[in-house]
């Protein structure tokens, strides 16, 4: 299999297009009290996800590169746990300016009936008790959750595959309540299909997803149907079960689409979902690999990192988009209203590629390519 060098052109106009999109200057980032005292924050979430805790931390660090936090180095965690972050910040990040509220912490784990209840019993808190300035909304559930007129407290949307098709947000423009703001990279998952297929030139792609509106959404599935009309190839879609509390239940799900998709298809898009998680995804590198089918990973590198073959990562990390998201709390916190603050950060979109995975599965690989790569594996990293 050899790798096409439209990709290269079509990075270089992709990098050009982007617009690292700022703030209006209308309102500073200086650390202010709030009458006196620290504003008090809180969290919630669907449920457990990696990409989760990278946004916390992102975040935090970004609070304090503007001066709200005392500079602290956090704890390391393997597990990426966000309530032992949290309950970790509200003891020891000792500022004068905000509070990580220690008993503000709320995740549904997965848990549909838990989330009903906790979505009652959070708005009470945010519309009756009233003692919360601002509140992480943790993704799509949590997202959709709290963005409603059923309470007026300032909402700071992260990691959403997609808010505006999710229902989370009217628009790119325009999120639809005074007090929501969903951060968006409207493009990225666009991109991502783009890249792959200037490089692969698949006929044929597998992409497994929970077939609901917040499943399609995670899957950016429209994204990947437009790409597929304009260049031509084919989707094979196979649906999983996803925002399960049973995470044994959602891998096999998965496991079950990926063996008819390596039979079917010759590249699948591996799109973020509960079923694809630190069990599964060796599992479903050695069956890809063994059946030489690309992959591209949604969510990014570490997953590259772990056997598939590409995917694009982040330029500097979580760090741009944490103090984007800092800057954004900072303005709110200074008189801005969520709403009129410009909810675009689009990220550069880097290569990631492993290139034990690229020899497994046939694929050529030309010096320029590699020139063009900005993360390199060498290995398949084996779990800790």
């Amino acid at each position: 299999m050899k790798i096409t060098h439209g990709f290269i052109a079509a990075l270089v106009v992709g990098m050009l297009s982007v617009a690292t999109q700022l703030h209006a200057a209308d309102f500073p980032t200086r650390p202010t009290t709030h009458d006196g005292k620290r504003w008090r924050i809180a969290y919630y979430e669907g449920g457990p996800h990696d990409n989760y805790y990278r946004y916390l931390v992102a975040t935090t660090k970004g609070l304090m590169a503007l001066g709200w936090i005392p500079k602290l180095k956090l704890p390391a965690d393997k597990d990426k746990n966000t309530e032992r972050l949290w309950h970790w910040l509200a003891r020891h990040a000792d500022s004068k300016y905000i509070a990580f509220v220690d008993n503000a912490y709320y995740s549904a784990n997965w848990d549909r009936t838990s989330r009903k209840r906790l979505k009652k019993r959070i708005i009470h808190r945010l519309a009756e008790t009233n003692d919360i300035d601002l509140i992480f909304a943790m993704g799509t559930w949590a997202g959709k959750d709290l963005a409603n007129n059923r309470h007026s407290t300032p909402t700071i949307v992260m990691s959403s595959s997609d808010p505006v098709k999710s229902g989370i947000v009217k628009s790119i423009k325009d999120s639809g309540f005074d007090h929501v703001f969903a951060r968006l990279d409207p493009e990225r998952y666009e991109r991502q299909v783009r890249v792959f297929h200037d490089i692969i030139g698949f006929k044929t792609l597998g992409v497994a997803y929970e077939n609901t509106v917040v499943g399609r959404s995670y899957a950016a599935i429209d994204l990947v149907e437009k790409v597929a009309k304009d260049r031509h190839f084919k989707i094979v879609r196979c649906y999983t079960q996803s925002d399960i509390a049973n995470l044994e239940q959602a891998g096999n799900s998965v496991l079950d689409c990926f063996r008819k998709l390596v039979r079917e298809t010759d590249a699948i898009y591996v799109t973020v979902q509960g079923g694809v998680n630190a069990k599964t995804l060796p599992q479903l590198v050695r069956m890809t690999n063994r059946h030489r089918i690309p992959t591209f990973s949604q969510l990014g590198s570490e997953e590259v990192k772990r056997g598939f073959l590409l995917s694009i990562s982040r330029a500097g990390g979580f760090k741009p988009v944490g103090r984007f998201l800092a800057a954004t709390i900072a303005k709110i916190f200074n008189g801005a209203k969520p709403r009129e603050l410009n909810q675009v950060f689009e990220e550069a979109p880097n290569i990631a590629i492993n290139l034990k995975t690229a020899e497994m599965v046939g694929l050529y690989l030309y010096a320029d390519v590699l020139a063009a790569a900005d993360e390199i594996y060498r290995n398949i990293a084996v779990p800790q």
